[in-house]
């Protein structure tokens, strides 16, 4: 189905002769095509060819034109939102600016996304101007509370993460604009720190480890220039795989046919999970395509390199996105979404998470559905995943430790939280895929609701089981406490009189006894 698109009409023949819409087509041809520009950009204005201003440049715009080819003019929209944050940066000052950057740029997409989801186009799954725009506003609000940590806080009150990624001096707004619009992620990302941007830009190459000594992050700068070939061509395959599978597998698994009367009707309980999760392990691989693809722009220019490790292997995973095999093989709802959407979760960890005041976990779910858009069912999503994640830490705090004596149990309870693991996080996130309220209440509904119910059960029981065992510990405090009580007045009322006099009259001697002393 064609759908219309805001950017160039130059690739139509192209998009009617594969059957996918226009837009899609233009995001594709564009990272493509980015893709052979980081390889020319590393070529021929490598750090030790062109000065830094000359990459920044080059950078900028060769990231506007492809926002352009996509988005038309409302590409305008990138320039716009990172104009006056800038702007606001300069204006109010390092103490406060990253409390008004994060609500003005927060507040400039939230905007950018009703007026395109109510307005002008609800419920299609088009490359729409909406996702570069998200990437920017985590580059915007991240960047504000880095300066903010490094011009304004003191360095003790730091993290030790907080203190490596602070900021010491105001970007230039050439420096400002090539971090947010450069070609290598104004389309799909992904975020990287300023710090990080800037170093590759400028050529110097770096290797940040973690000290055993004191858990502090150190650089250690590297003299080589490792070449990022090898890694380049092994995403490259990992994205023809992840292209292959969505487009023959993913569309024979519809996640909508969770919902249909038929199958809802005739379906055994087992195979509506098992299509549950089939359905929904069906839906990523577009996921996998677009962040490995954005990956691999990176490393091609020559981002993205983390270091060596112990056997003098260069790894390129300092800006990626995702662990397909540790998504695909988690035990643990954390472990799922540590390894999906990397970029965004540290994002959300230091903007929101370390630095709320009360219930981080909460506070940082509804920042995530916030940002990712104005869909009911992305709202229903997180909400939901907030109890999955409290019930989930639960149950791993007060079961878990039952089943690691052994190897047998501990494969035997890692193959059940697998399990438990992939259907949750299928049940969890039908309503991000549904997107309205009535198809995803009607799912829920479906599944009777068993496990949110299951959730809210896991936490009453065991803050019950929490508070009663507090309250027995007090108790048996208590009950200690009365029976020495009781003991020591035994103890007392059980001596004679000559016990009393004689303690009476030993006190009296010492006294007298200081008294001459004294004297």
């Amino acid at each position: 189905m064609a759908t219309s698109t805001t950017g160039s009409t130059l690739l139509q023949p192209l998009s009617n002769a594969v059957r996918l819409p226009i837009d899609q087509v233009n995001f594709v041809v564009c990272q493509l095509f980015a893709l052979l520009a980081a390889v020319w950009f590393r070529t021929y204005l490598h750090s030790s060819k062109a000065s830094p201003f000359i990459r920044h440049v080059v950078a900028t715009l060769l990231g506007l034109y492809l926002a352009l080819f996509c988005f038309g003019w409302y590409a305008l929209h990138f320039v716009i939102q990172s104009g006056i944050s800038y702007y606001i940066m300069i204006i109010i000052g390092v103490e406060n600016m990253h409390k008004y950057c994060f609500v003005f740029a927060l507040g400039y997409l939230t905007v950018c996304q009703i007026s395109r989801v109510y307005i002008f186009d609800y419920g299609q799954y088009s490359a729409d101007f909406s996702g570069p725009m998200m990437i920017i506003t985590q580059k915007i609000t991240s960047l504000a509370y880095e300066i903010h940590d490094g011009m304004f806080r003191k360095d003790e009150e730091l993290t030790p993460s907080q203190r490596c990624l602070a900021v010491r001096r105001m970007p230039s707004l050439l420096e400002y604009l090539s971090y947010n619009c450069n070609f290598m992620g104004i389309l799909a990302g992904p975020l990287c720190s300023y710090k990080d941007y800037i170093t590759f830009i400028e050529g110097r190459s770096y290797q940040p480890t973690q000290s055993e000594a004191n858990g502090k992050e150190e650089i250690k700068y590297e003299k080589t220039d490792p070449s990022p070939n090898t890694a380049v061509a092994q995403k490259l395959v990992v994205c023809g795989l992840s292209l292959l599978f969505h487009m023959t597998v993913s569309q024979t698994l519809p996640v909508e046919y969770n919902i249909d009367d038929h199958f809802r009707a005739t379906a055994s309980v087992p195979t509506r999970i098992i299509y549950l999760y089939l359905s929904l392990m069906a839906a990523r691989p577009k996921y996998y395509f677009a962040w490995t693809l954005a990956d691999a722009i990176n490393n091609a220019a020559g981002f993205g390199f983390r270091g060596y490790d112990k056997n003098g292997v260069s790894n390129w995973d300092l800006i990626s996105n995702l662990r397909i095999l540790h998504i695909e093989f988690s035990t643990s709802f954390k472990m799922f979404l540590d390894n999906w959407n990397i970029q965004t979760a540290l994002w959300l960890k230091r903007v929101c998470y370390e630095r709320a005041s009360f219930s981080p976990t909460i506070q940082t779910f509804i920042l995530s559905a916030i940002w990712h858009g104005v869909y009911p069912g992305y709202y229903l999503t997180f909400l939901t995943g907030v109890l999955m994640t409290l019930a989930a830490r639960t149950i791993r705090k007060n079961i878990r430790h039952h089943f690691i004596d052994s190897l047998a149990t501990k494969l035997c309870y890692d193959i059940m939280t697998w399990m438990t693991t992939q259907v949750a996080i299928s049940y969890t996130v039908v309503p991000f895929v549904l997107l309205s309220v009535k198809p995803s209440i009607k799912f829920y509904s479906s599944w009777n609701f068993c496990l949110h119910i299951v959730c809210i059960l896991v936490l009453l029981i065991f803050t019950t089981k929490r508070t009663q065992k507090g309250s027995e510990e007090q108790e048996d405090s208590q009950s200690f406490c009365s029976k020495k009580q009781e003991e020591e007045e035994e103890s007392v009322m059980g001596h004679n009189n000559y016990s009393t006099t004689n303690n009476f009259n030993q006190k009296r001697e010492i006294t007298q006894r200081n008294t001459t002393t004294k004297q």
